[in-house]
């Protein structure tokens, strides 16, 4: 928590100047709020710069491909929906940033499992129980091991490892890690 009270004082400005892009490119939220499973089962909204044009999900609903690409992954390549400022965000990773405010509530932590949707969630199975004893993290074991590069399954272990390997030292690790990943801007879309 301190360390994400320190990182938000610190990024302030650079906060400030995305949020101002952001609002001067479509006018729009300049944040988007996410349902995700805190620990415990318990809903909460995860922040994170908006990096997608307003009508996204009707230009989902309308493109079965896209969909079904979606529902595969939770994420989509080379997607359509993501405005210019959205793409330098994603791939900087500087759309997280937000989550420094769900980590300074208690809702978050800055290293754990990634975040996820109850619709997610459901694809755990029998490790779901597990999964909630964690918070979230901004970054993860996931995030600095695979990224976009692997599939959802792979995914899910890959956090099951995390819950089960557990220790301060493997937080320092990713976190480490974290900072290369985005300076060199691999994986992310």
């Amino acid at each position: 928590m301190i360390g994400s009270i320190f990182l938000a004082f610190f990024l302030s400005p650079l906060l400030l100047c995305i949020s101002i892009a952001i609002k001067l490119q479509d006018g729009g939220t300049v944040f988007f709020r996410r349902r995700v499973v805190g620990v415990n089962g318990i809903y909460f909204d995860a922040f994170k710069f908006h990096t997608m044009v307003q009508n996204a999900d009707k230009i989902l609903d309308n493109n079965p491909d896209l969909m079904a690409e979606f529902k595969k992954n939770y994420k989509i390549k080379n997607d359509p929906r993501i405005t210019r400022m959205g793409n330098f965000l994603r791939k900087t990773s500087f759309d997280e940033l937000p989550q420094l405010f769900n980590v300074i509530k208690g809702q978050m932590s800055l290293v754990g499992p990634r975040m996820v949707t109850p619709e997610e969630l459901e694809r755990y199975g029998p490790f779901k129980e597990k999964r909630i004893h964690f918070k979230p993290g901004i970054t993860g074991y996931w995030q600095v091991n695979g990224r976009q590069e692997v599939d959802y399954n792979e995914r899910i272990r890959m956090d099951m490892f995390y819950v089960r390997h557990w220790n301060i030292w493997l937080d320092i690790k990713i976190l480490f890690k974290t900072v290369l990943k985005v300076i060199r801007m691999e994986g992310a879309y």
